[in-house]
């Protein structure tokens, strides 16, 4: 019998899995075998400097004894006093300080047993970290030529963790990497290019070992650059990975990493891309200047081909790395415990991935199950061990392990077999208390096996089922979902099972809520007047409340100023220390309510003016008049802050399908305290109020309590029913599916009905849950459907559905369009004419046809061009002609037609082939002026390159045009098709000449192309008159001498107004007062107008003697940062100097001028 079919007539007796609880009560006498509660790693590195801890804890009752196997053999743990077992646990204490540490690297495992069977720990690989040190050797000098490539090689040591590697110089400062210098994933130092300051010989490479965290140095390495065979710039090549293409695995979950680098001149760019894909960029990361890709948690998405590209402005070079994804084994689903009565049947599956498909094998207390004694209740199938009809005694631990070349996973998972009546857990006569429309949870845990059924009673005698109001969960626990006053008794829970029944009765208590009934108000206070808070409170009387207020969030200040009574808070002689937010919180042990108000203190001068602030929300929200889709909600207006209010809001949550999501539901004029509001079905609704003045809204007001609709069927059915095929034989039916709050009741589908619309049949339907769309299979190709999709759900059917249109899925078309014909207008245009295909055969909607045409050659014998690519062009819509534009004159075309439509295109028609008739020739290929002479030029030109038919020869004129651009006679002349040269006599002299130059086929003159030349300037003979007023260097001359005239007039006006002695001091001269003394700049007089004063230093600049402008050393300045001078490094490493300027020149070099800097040349001393 095939033990799937076993698994299927088993599966209504298998329990699930279940726990053995703690509760040491529980626990006493009750067997369980052995669960491993912590272990170590599967690979354990030590170092062999500290002790060796291998972890081997686990429970059971009776309590596990321990052993432990070492590389498969069992050892005697005491026969080493090196190694301790913690008491009470399997947990090794290795000490190797002092000892060969070697000894005790090895494969590990320990069980733990008692009488109920044998859990096993993973295997555990012991490993001594190491940390070996580098070989000895002699390192050779790196030579090369500037530009050209370079690789260090690092090579470190095999270490154990392999050790992390990185380049430093003697000084201990880290080489800087870039674009150019970059470390390899293995140590290796690459460079691009190398450059003169690449030349050094401390080039050192350093291996970290993490768990000794010691450092390894390999010997220096030197570089030598030479500069007297430079390599030149040169297209990128690939240095890493080094083969032409490369291959790399990756295990799933782990990092991925590509490495590739390239020298090149300048140095190339990197990027990457996955071929035929994207690259996760949630997931994706460069380093190392763009050289390393790095992918975390990769799947097997990842797989595939990748793709970096190295780029200069030379070229580019690329190289494909192909990985591979693989995965060592990882749990779908590990096996449970199972907890089960005599005569129950158990299941343990054991679900795993991985790749390669991992191997599954089964272990019963550690020994395979092969191997173990035969039991018959016992079959293994594949991932899946059946125990039926189990029998006290049977308790045993199971082991799966399923392995692959890449690792393996182990779980233990024990079957135990109990047999015990009911314990009841949850300690008895427990008061439960719960505020009015809060949900309440009454507990009810208990152990026995087989589980035990719960059952509950109200007042011991109402029997509780699951429904609207009350849930039974899984563990026993009651929950009231909106807890009310008539809910309030005794509740009793009973566990059954067939060994005996227990029971226990809680008390549930549903009190009044805690409410704010009169909140305080904000106040405006004199200074030095007092300030009352009323706060008056309602709540439950069996509750004891305690009022806390509070200012600003904190504690009252302690101040005998403030007075607290049970329902007020008084401030006297208020200061403006004593602004604030005052907040009154009134507290029981179940709930609370606070309130708060704003406390302004002015000066007790003029009467403050009316504060305008927005309305304190309303309270006291009712519900009555309660119906199947409507309520009325009653509300009390709170402080309108001195502005009228014009409205209220009222809000609604669905605490069934969108908790915590407020919507407005309807708003209400101002002066109304009351509203009907409409409903639907099957919503939990809470509602609250807002009231609205000219200022803003008021907080919303508490919410109202629960008022729940009963379900009914759907009002409306999903929208936007569309159908479209997705292949040739199927269509998909999608439709947008209603909301929760649309559905009306539990239960929601969709009722899908579709038949052919140009058949009569009956209508097909299927129905649809927690989807939202339906796949049509089978049927044929592009033809139309009718379509409805219609909500239902437990309480009834939507209305009636509109019916859609939809298509089945298209296929490519069948038939090529026939009757082709080309009619050719003229040399560059042609209309082609052809008999569309019938709708039929199209298969699909009509998008159009496709016209490809191709230039085979042309006509004329001995033309180079051949036969160019094709073209296309598409005619949408269903056309029978088009016209071809853009042709070759003189040539042969070959042209076709295909269908189009939304899946491709269907078989080309035959192929028809045209000429196109001559036309006029292109433009010379050039046109070139040689030898001028005195009177004469020589022309020469070439064909044109597209003749467009037979030459028959070509026009030349040209005119001559005088210095004002005005252009004399036009000469022509006509050469024949096999003439490019020719010669022009009797011209000016010094004259220039414009030629236009076109060839002629039997269609006339194609595009002209100009040219311009001089001839030759007459030197020789003298008596040959030039107008030399029409000369440009003539012109350019006079202008310049007027230029120099006009400045000169222009300085001596300025030098008689500035220099010399003016009028007014001639006139002082002649009649000098004896007590007027002409008065210096040095004491701060006046003195001469003399030429000599115009180079003196500006009165009052701070110009020192040698001439330069200093600036104030508290500035920074940019030449602090120059690249000048020589950087220096300090005995640390760091680079002083690196950052310095340019010193400043010496002080005697600005003495050699006694003018003042101008504004100018003061900024040009910065920079």
């Amino acid at each position: 019998m095939d033990y799937r079919v076993v698994l299927l007539i088993l599966l209504s007796h298998v329990t699930s899995a279940f726990e053995v609880p703690l509760d040491p009560k529980v626990l006493e006498g009750l067997p369980q075998p052995p669960t491993i509660t912590l272990q170590s790693p599967k690979d354990y590195i030590f170092d062999p400097r500290e002790h060796i801890i291998i972890h081997c804890e686990a429970k059971g009752n009776p309590q596990p004894s321990f052993r432990w196997a070492r590389n498969g053999t069992d050892f005697d743990v005491k026969s080493d006093s090196k190694i301790v077992m913690n008491p009470g646990s399997g947990t090794l204490d290795i000490d190797i300080i002092g000892g060969k540490a070697e000894a005790y690297e090895g494969t590990y495992q320990c069980t733990a047993e008692n009488e109920h069977g044998k859990a096993l720990t993973n295997k555990i690989v012991i490993r001594q970290s190491r940390s070996p040190l580098w070989p000895k050797e002699r390192n050779e000098a790196m030579v090369r030529q500037k530009g050209a490539p370079l690789v260090l090689r690092c090579q470190p040591p095999a270490g154990l963790p392999p050790p992390v590697i990185f380049w430093m110089d003697n000084n201990f400062q880290r080489l800087q990497l870039d674009e150019r210098v970059s470390q390899a994933l293995n140590g290796d130092l690459y460079f691009s290019n190398v450059l003169p300051e690449d030349a050094r010989d401390d080039y050192i490479c350093y291996a970290r070992f993490p768990h000794t965290q010691t450092i390894q140095q390999k010997q220096p390495i030197s570089v030598v650059v030479l500069d007297n065979n430079p390599q030149g710039e040169r297209r990128p090549r690939i240095l890493l990975p080094s083969e032409p293409t490369s291959t790399k695995m990756v295990l799933k979950g782990v990092l991925l990493q590509l490495e590739c680098i390239a020298e090149g001149l300048p140095t190339p760019d990197v990027s990457w891309q996955k071929v035929g894909g994207e690259l996760p960029n949630n997931r994706m990361a460069l380093h190392n200047f763009g050289k390393i890709l790095q992918i975390s948690d990769v799947s097997e998405s990842d797989a595939g081909d990748y793709r970096c590209t190295a780029k200069n402005k030379l070229g580019l070079v690329h190289h494909v790395i192909k990985v591979a994804v693989k995965a060592a084994p990882f749990w779908i689903s590990a096996p449970k415990n199972l907890i089960l009565a005599p005569n129950e049947t158990g299941i343990l599956t054991c679900r795993v991935n991985g790749s390669p498909k991992p191997k599954i094998s089964w272990f019963v207390n550690g020994v395979p199950i092969e191997n173990a004694a035969a039991d018959r209740s016992r079959k293994v199938d594949e991932d899946t061990v059946i125990i039926s009809n189990v029998q006290i005694g049977s308790s045993a631990v199971y082991q799966c392990n399923a392995s692959n070349e890449f690792g393996y996973v182990m779980a233990n998972a024990f079957v135990s077999v109990l047999a015990e009546p009911p314990k009841m857990l949850t300690p008895p006569n427990q008061v439960y208390q719960v505020i009015t429309n809060r949900p309440a949870f009454l507990d009810c845990s208990s152990f026995g096996s087989p589980i035990p059924t719960i059952s509950w009673f109200k007042d011991g005698r109402i029997s509780i089922e699951n429904g609207d109001q009350y849930v039974i969960h899984e563990n026993g626990t009651l929950e009231i979902m909106v807890a009310q006053v008539l809910n309030t008794g005794k509740y009793t829970c009973v566990a059954t099972n067939n060994l005996g029944m227990r029971e226990n009765s809680v008390n549930l208590e549903v009190k009044e809520p805690t409410r704010i009934l009169e909140q305080p108000k904000y106040k405006v206070v004199q200074r030095g007047m007092s300030a009352r808070f009323d706060c008056k409170v309602k709540h439950d009387k069996s509750l004891i409340p305690i009022m806390t207020w509070l200012k600003d969030r904190g504690e009252l200040p302690d101040d005998e100023r403030f007075e607290v009574d049970s329902d007020s808070l008084t401030i006297k002689n208020v200061v403006e220390g004593d602004e604030g937010t005052y907040t009154c919180m009134m507290k029981t042990s179940l709930d609370q309510d606070s309130a708060s108000a704003v406390l302004t203190v002015v000066e007790s001068t003029p009467t403050p003016g009316i504060f305008y602030g927005k309305p304190d929300p309303p309270t006291d929200l009712e519900l009555t008049d309660q119906a199947e889709r409507s309520v009325q909600l009653t509300w009390t207006p709170g402080d309108e802050n001195n502005s009228p209010i014009l409205s209220f809001l009222v809000q609604y949550e669905d605490s069934l399908h969108h908790k915590g999501l407020w919507v407005n539901l309807t708003e209400v004029d101002g002066s109304k305290t009351t509203t009907q509001l409409e409903l639907s079905p099957y919503v939990y609704y809470s509602f609250r109020v807002l009231a609205r003045n000219n200022v803003g809204y008021s907080e919303p007001s508490n919410p109202s309590s629960q008022y729940r609709t009963n379900p009914a069927a759907p009002d409306e059915n999903p929208s936007n029913v569309q159908g479209v095929g997705t292949k040739p034989d199927n269509m998909v039916i999608s439709w947008m599916p209603l909301t929760g709050y649309q559905a009306n009741g539990p239960g929601l589908k969709y009722k899908v009905h579709w038949k052919r619309r140009d058949m009569d049949e009956s209508w097909s339907s299927q129905n649809v849950v927690d989807k939202s769309q339906l796949v049509v299979d089978g049927t044929p190709t592009y033809v139309p459907y009718e379509i409805k999709v219609q909500a239902l759900n437990d309480y009834g059917n939507g209305p009636d559905p509109e019916i859609a249109i939809g298509y089945s899925g298209e296929d490519v078309p069948l038939s090529a369009p026939e009757k082709v014909q080309v009619r050719v207008q003229d040399g560059t245009l042609a209309e082609v004419h052809w008999k569309p295909v019938n709708a039929s055969s199209v298969r699909g909607q009509l998008q159009g046809y496709k016209v490809t045409y191709q230039k085979l050659r042309g006509l004329l014998g001995g033309e180079e061009e051949g036969q160019q690519r094709e073209k296309v062009i598409v005619f949408s819509g269903d056309q029978s002609h088009g016209q071809i534009p853009d042709l070759q004159p003189f040539s042969i075309y070959r042209l076709s037609i295909k269908v189009l439509n939304n899946k491709g295109e269907g078989p080309s028609s035959s192929n028809q082939t045209f000429e196109t008739p001559e036309g006029v020739p292109g433009p010379p290929s050039f046109l070139n002026v040689i030898s001028p002479g005195l009177d004469s030029l020589s022309l020469e030109w070439g064909p044109p390159v597209n003749n467009n038919g037979r030459l028959t020869g070509y026009t030349l004129r040209y005119q001559p045009v005088n210095q004002s651009a005005e252009q004399g006679f036009v000469h022509e002349l006509n050469f024949f098709a096999n003439e490019t040269a020719t010669t022009l006599d009797h011209l000016n002299t010094s004259m220039l000449y414009k030629f236009y130059l076109s060839a002629r086929t039997i269609k006339g003159s194609g595009p002209t192309i100009t040219e311009e030349a001089f001839t030759a300037m007459d030197t020789a003979v003298p008596n040959r008159q030039v107008d030399i007023a029409t000369q440009g260097w003539f012109i350019g001359l006079m202008c310049a001498i007027a230029l120099l005239i006009l400045v000169l007039l222009i300085v001596c006006f300025i030098k008689r107004n500035k220099g010399g002695k003016y009028p007014v001091k001639e006139k002082e001269d002649a009649h000098q007062d004896p007590e007027i003394q002409p008065m210096k700049e040095d004491d701060g007089t006046f003195g001469e107008y003399s030429d000599m004063e115009d180079h003196k230093p500006l009165k009052g600049s701070r110009t020192p003697s040698n001439g330069t402008v200093r600036r104030d050393e508290s500035d920074d300045s940019l030449v602090d940062y120059g690249e000048g001078g020589d950087g220096q490094f300090n005995e640390d490493g760091s680079f002083i100097g690196q950052y310095s300027g340019k010193k400043e020149k010496d002080t005697h070099e600005g003495n050699e001028s006694s003018e003042a800097p101008s504004p100018v040349n003061a900024m040009n001393s910065f920079v």
